[in-house]
């Protein structure tokens, strides 16, 4: 695993941090962690708990635990060559976040400049949601349950 930080580390150590995550956690993993931030801290409103050039922890309500891996993190695994191929990441995977505010987030993603793939509306499973895509090709709906 290649390290790109210059700074000492001080958050938390790695195993402390990984015992403490639960449920569905998703680990993410993107050409470069600060560009890729400003999506999940501003657009989704997630809370940084840490971030470097390397990797970055995020969360929000529900238990949600999103990681932030930069590729060159995964140079020793067998991955490492389809990360290279240039494909989009997250095809076929939709990421639902339920319990986010879709209005607002379709809003922020607007004012980002952020991709919206279908605005905000009310679905007949019982949801309010928008979908929205990362700058690295990651598909997320983000919805409320609707009144019964």
């Amino acid at each position: 695993m290649t390290r790109r930080r210059t700074e000492e580390y001080t958050w938390v150590p790695a195993a402390r941090y990984g015992r403490e995550l639960r449920g569905l956690t998703l680990n993410l993993l993107v050409p470069d962690v600060e560009r890729s931030l400003p999506f999940y801290r501003d657009v989704l409103g997630l809370e940084v708990r840490y971030s470097d050039v390397d990797f970055a922890a995020l969360s929000g309500p529900d238990e949600i635990q999103i990681m932030l891996h930069a590729d060159h993190t995964y140079d020793t695994v067998p991955l490492r060559g389809r990360l290279q191929a240039g494909v989009p990441r997250g095809s076929g995977v939709e990421i639902r976040l339920l319990g986010l505010d879709p209005d607002a987030a379709e809003r922020r993603a607007r004012e980002h400049g952020a991709t919206v793939l279908v605005p905000t509306a009310d679905y007949p499973h019982g949801w309010r949601a928008c979908y929205l895509e990362d700058a690295d090709g990651y598909t997320f709906a983000i919805g409320l349950p609707t009144p019964a």
